[in-house]
């Protein structure tokens, strides 16, 4: 590991790669990781916890801010790294609580210049600004990790449930996403150029969870989830706890999709998240700006709101709601 000599103003460790053998046992380390320069030649950091087990093991990935709006998974990671005792722990745990860390500054989604890091994993070690970034994240970081756990919320103008995707044909991967907790999970084989699918081209399992809303901190969204996560260290192998079970067992979907409006107007979207629907009931009245009826939406199919659009004002092609559909696994 390349380290600067120089500490940052709050003392700790400035680094270019992760080491995990120059790393102490049984404790965890705070450091920034020196990922790009900014126009007038600074270091832009991104900061990583890493938890380094006495003894020898696997080495989890726990990942948030991806989008920097997605707040949710930051707490988690923090509570989750501030109660772990590193001393009883087998093998790693790598975390950055904020991947994306120029658009977490500008609380905006997207990188700097308008481009979804989740679409182009792993990057392009010569391409454009976004290119490069998500490339070395994701060499600098996930090709240290074994398992990934990649947390992330709904986007804005819009809320989710707390559910999962996941590949469920993969035994591991399923087993990872029921531990979860979730209310929902729906089977959804990794895409081209998020950062899971990056992750699980080079076999790694990988989940993404969904926890929540934008732009805010759910307190009983990052509980849940924080037992998750516990969950899978347990059985995993990393601690010694025991899987502590959903009051519920999640709602399983074989697939999903959007539903979107064919005009525009004010939008009401009617059920609630990780409400069952029926074939033909209503979910969605649009108004014009004087107050008149100008459709309605009716489900398609049997299915669950995994999602739904929040924000009154729609064009023609906005989003419903994202429905999942109930079917065998």
């Amino acid at each position: 590991m390349t380290v600067s000599d120089m500490l940052t103003a709050n003392n700790r460790k400035v680094v270019r790669e992760i080491d995990l053998e120059s790393l102490e046992r049984g404790r965890t380390h705070e450091l920034w990781l020196h990922l790009i320069d900014d126009p007038l030649g600074n270091p832009v950091y991104i900061p990583v916890i890493v938890a380094r087990g006495i003894d020898d093991g696997k080495t989890l990935g726990l990942t948030a801010a991806v989008h920097g709006n997605e707040l949710n998974g930051i707490p988690v990671i923090q509570k989750l790294m501030r109660e772990i005792d590193s001393s009883k722990l087998r093998g790693n745990i790598i975390a950055v609580p904020v991947v994306n860390v120029p658009s977490f500054a500008r609380k905006k989604r997207r990188f700097i210049d308008n481009v979804d890091l989740n679409h182009i994993m792993p990057g392009n070690k010569k391409g454009n600004v976004s290119s490069v970034y998500a490339y070395r994240f994701f060499h600098k970081v996930i090709k240290n990790i074994d398992y990934l756990l990649d947390l992330h919320t709904a986007s804005f103008g819009r809320i989710n449930s707390y559910y999962i995707r996941a590949d469920m044909r993969h035994k591991v991967t399923a087993r990872l996403a029921k531990l979860q907790n979730a209310q929902i999970i729906v089977h959804n084989p990794p895409a081209d150029g998020t950062l899971r699918g990056a992750a699980s081209a080079l076999n790694i399992p990988a989940i993404t969870l969904e926890v929540g809303n934008p732009n805010l901190f759910q307190k009983g969204m990052i509980k849940n989830s924080l037992i998750g996560v516990y969950n899978a260290l347990n059985y995993l192998g990393f601690l010694d706890g025991k899987v502590e079970k959903a009051p519920n067992p999640a709602v399983l979907c074989s697939s999903s999709y959007w539903i979107y409006t064919d005009t525009g107007g004010i939008l009401t979207v009617l059920p609630e998240y990780a409400q069952i629907l029926k074939k033909g009931e209503k979910i969605a009245v649009i108004k014009d700006i004087f107050g008149k009826v100008n459709k309605e939406y009716f489900a398609p199919e049997n299915g669950v709101v995994i999602g739904k659009s929040v924000s009154p004002v729609n064009q023609t092609g906005g989003r419903i709601l994202h429905l999942g559909l109930l079917k065998n696994i």
